[in-house]
C-alpha cells in the first residue's frame, strides 16, 4: 500500500504542469517554503529557494567560506581600499548600476537602504531580523520583554544612509563576522514596487505598524521582486512546490535554466522515485537510506559536501505551554504526563543527556559519515574549542541524575510526554528512538511517545512552546562561532526564545565574544560558553553531519557552500 501510495505521488507530480524538458530543473526536499517575503522564513529550504530570487551586496565565492566577492556592491569593503573606516564601524558600499529588478526597475542605493531598514525593523518573532539587528543597531530585538518597541526608526534611519551611489552601514560597535553576515542576509527588493503593493514605504510616519505582522499579512508572502537570476512564476502551496522562470534581463546574463520548481515531499521514497524515473534532477537524502540509491541507472551520489551544522539537536522546552496540549499528557508528575516545567530541573536534563548513545549514533545511522558533536559550535570554525566536556553515553549516570529530579518523584512517579521531530526528518527520527529506548529502559514508569509532525506547523509549535522536548538542527547563517553561540544560547537566540530558556551568565559571555578583536581572547570567551552550556545541559548534541545529495548524472555546474542552505540554480546546466 505504502509503494502504491509513492506511486501514485509521482504520477501526479509528472502530470500537475511542473518544468519539463532539457533547461526544466526540478528539486525535491523536505520541508515546504513558508514565505516568499525574505525577511520572515528562517528556514533552510525557504532561504534556499530565496537565494535564487533575491540578491545580496556581496558573496561567498562558490564553495569557500573566507572569500566575500562583490555582488551588488561594485567593491568588498576593507580598510585596504578605504570602504572601511579606522575604527571599524562604518562601511560603505558602492552600488552596481544598469541591474534590473524581475519586473524591469532599476537598481538604485535607495532600494538596498529600504531593504536593510525594512529586514531590521520588520522583526518578526522567531525571524532572522537579529542578524542585521545586532551589528547595526547593537540590539537582538526591537523589542523589550513585554513586546513594547524599544527602537526608534531614527536610530536605524540614523545607521544606514545613502551617500551619492553607495550606501553606508554604521555599527553600533565592530563586529567582526559582520561582511559574512552580508554576504548572506543583505537581500535588496524594489521601494517603489513595495509602496505600489501598500507596504511599508521606508519612511518614520506609521512604520510601528508593520513591526511584527503575522507572515500572511505581509504584502510579500506569496509575491517576489528580486535581481537574482530567477523570478517567482508559481507558488503552489498545496502542492508544497514553487515553480521558477529564467529572468532574462539577469545583469550576469541568463541562466541556462529556463524554468526550475522546488517541491517539498518529505517521503524519501517518493524522492527516490521522482529521481530514478528522471522527474527530479536533485533530491535530499537521509543518511540512513543512502545505500538505497546506490546502483539505480543515471543516479549519482553528492556526498562529504562541506557543511557548518548541527543536526539533529534536541531542545528541552523549560516553560511548556501547557494549553490544550496532548504531548504532556495529565500536565503533572504522575506517571501519566509532565509538568509544564518538567524540564527545568537540570537533574532531568542531564539524566536525558547521558541517556543518549552517541556512538551508534554515529556509526548505525550516520554510517560513519558524521562528527560527534559535544557542543553547538562545530569543527573547522574558529571558536570550536576540542578538549569541552560533554555527555557521553552512560546509562548508570543517567540512572543517578533521574534518581534525583524532582526530589526524586520523577523515578517514583514515572512520566510520559511526546518527543517531536519534523516529518521527513529522518536522523532526527532516529535521534529521537535512540533516546526514547534507552530512556525507557532505566524504569518501566518512563514512557516517552514519538511523532512527526510536517515542518510549517512543527515551527509553529516550537516558537509556540507546544512541544517538551524536539529534535531540529542548525546550519550556519554565517561562518563564524558566533553564529552558533547566539541562536544556542543567548536568551534572545532563536532556540532560548522556543525553549523558554535564559542564563546571564551565557549572554554575558557570548556578547563578550563577539566584540573581542583579540582572536585568542575570541577563542577563550567560546570555551568558557562551551563548559557553562555543559554545566547547565540547555541541549543535547549529537552529530556534525556532512552533506549529501542524491542527483541526476547527466547534472552539471553543481557545487555547494556550507552557508547555503539549498541549491544555486543559475550554474547548473546538462
Amino acid at each position: 500500500m505504502k509503494r502504491l501510495v509513492c506511486l501514485l505521488a509521482v504520477a501526479a507530480l509528472a502530470a500537475c504542469g511542473g518544468p519539463k524538458g532539457p533547461r526544466a530543473f526540478t528539486y525535491a526536499t523536505t520541508g515546504e517554503v513558508t514565505s516568499l517575503d525574505p525577511v520572515f522564513p528562517y528556514d533552510g529550504d525557504s532561504q534556499g529557494l530565496l537565494y535564487n530570487v533575491y540578491e545580496t551586496l556581496v558573496a561567498f565565492e562558490g564553495e569557500t567560506n573566507d572569500k566575500v566577492v562583490p555582488k551588488l556592491s561594485t567593491e568588498v569593503p576593507s580598510r585596504e581600499n578605504g570602504l572601511v573606516s579606522k575604527d571599524g564601524r562604518s562601511y560603505r558600499f558602492p552600488i552596481r548600476k544598469g541591474v534590473k529588478f524581475h519586473d524591469g526597475r532599476e537598481l538604485t542605493p535607495a532600494d538596498v537602504r529600504y531593504s536593510l531598514l525594512r529586514f531590521m525593523l520588520t522583526d518578526r518573532d522567531g525571524g532572522p531580523s537579529s542578524l542585521l539587528l545586532e551589528p547595526i543597531l547593537g540590539v537582538t530585538s526591537t523589542r523589550d520583554k513585554a513586546g513594547k518597541l524599544s527602537v526608534s526608526y531614527a536610530q536605524a534611519a540614523k545607521a544606514v544612509t545613502v551617500d551619492g551611489d553607495a550606501v553606508v552601514v554604521r555599527l553600533k560597535d565592530p563586529f567582526g563576522p559582520f561582511l559574512a553576515i552580508m554576504a548572506r542576509w543583505s537581500y535588496v527588493m524594489s521601494l517603489s514596487w513595495a509602496e505600489e503593493k501598500g507596504a511599508w514605504d521606508g519612511e518614520e510616519k506609521g512604520w510601528e505598524a508593520f513591526n511584527n505582522p503575522k507572515a500572511e499579512d505581509s504584502k510579500f508572502f506569496a509575491e517576489a521582486n528580486g535581481t537574482g537570476p530567477f523570478k517567482v512564476q508559481r507558488w503552489d502551496r498545496t502542492g508544497r512546490r514553487v515553480i521558477l522562470a529564467r529572468h532574462d534581463g539577469y545583469w550576469r546574463g541568463p541562466a541556462r535554466l529556463e524554468r526550475v520548481m522546488q517541491v517539498a515531499i518529505p517521503e524519501f521514497s517518493t524522492r527516490k522515485l521522482l529521481l530514478q524515473g528522471g522527474d527530479a534532477d536533485i533530491i535530499a537524502v537521509p543518511r540512513p537510506l543512502i545505500s538505497q540509491l546506490s546502483g539505480l541507472d543515471g543516479v549519482v551520489v553528492k556526498d562529504g559536501l562541506p557543511r557548518l551544522l548541527t543536526d539533529p539537536t534536541l531542545f528541552f522546552t523549560f516553560k511548556i505551554n501547557a494549553s490544550a496540549n496532548p504531548d504532556i499528557g495529565s500536565g503533572k508528575l504522575d506517571g501519566d504526563g509532565i509538568p509544564p516545567d518538567f524540564f527545568a530541573d537540570k537533574d532531568v536534563r542531564k539524566g536525558f543527556a547521558y541517556a543518549f548513545d552517541y556512538d551508534a549514533f554515529v556509526t548505525d545511522t550516520f554510517k560513519g559519515k558524521a562528527r560527534r558533536a559535544i557542543g553547538s559550535v562545530p569543527p573547522g570554525l574558529p571558536g570550536f574549542d576540542p578538549t569541552a566536556p560533554h555527555y557521553d553515553h552512560d546509562l548508570k549516570k543517567a540512572e543517578e541524575h533521574l534518581r534525583k529530579a524532582w526530589g526524586g518523584k520523577a523515578w517514583e512517579k514515572g512520566f510520559r510526554f511526546t518527543i517531536t521531530y519534523n516529518t521527513g526528518g529522518d536522523t532526527r527520527e532516529a535521534a529521537c528512538q535512540i533516546l526514547k529506548k534507552n530512556i525507557e529502559s532505566l524504569n518501566a514508569k518512563f514512557r516517552v511517545d514519538l511523532r512527526g509532525v510536517e515542518w510549517a506547523s512543527f515551527l509553529d509549535r516550537a516558537q509556540r512552546k507546544q512541544m517538551p522536548l524536539f529534535a531540529r538542527g542548525w546550519t550556519a547563517d554565517y561562518p563564524d562561532a558566533h553564529n552558533f553561540a547566539f541562536p544556542f544560547y543567548h536568551r534572545d537566540g532563536r532556540y532560548p526564545t522556543a525553549q523558554g530558556f535564559s542564563d546571564a551568565e551565557l549572554d554575558s559571555l557570548v556578547d563578550r565574544a563577539v566584540r573581542e578583536v583579540d582572536a585568542a581572547k575570541r577563542a577563550a570567551l567560546y570555551a568558557k560558553v562551551a563548559r557553562r552550556a555543559y554545566e547547565l545541559a540547555p541541549q543535547l548534541y549529537t552529530v556534525h553531519p556532512a552533506g549529501v545529495y542524491g542527483m541526476r548524472s547527466d547534472v552539471k555546474g553543481f557545487y555547494d557552500n556550507a552557508v547555503l542552505m539549498g541549491v544555486d540554480f543559475y550554474p547548473l546546466h546538462r
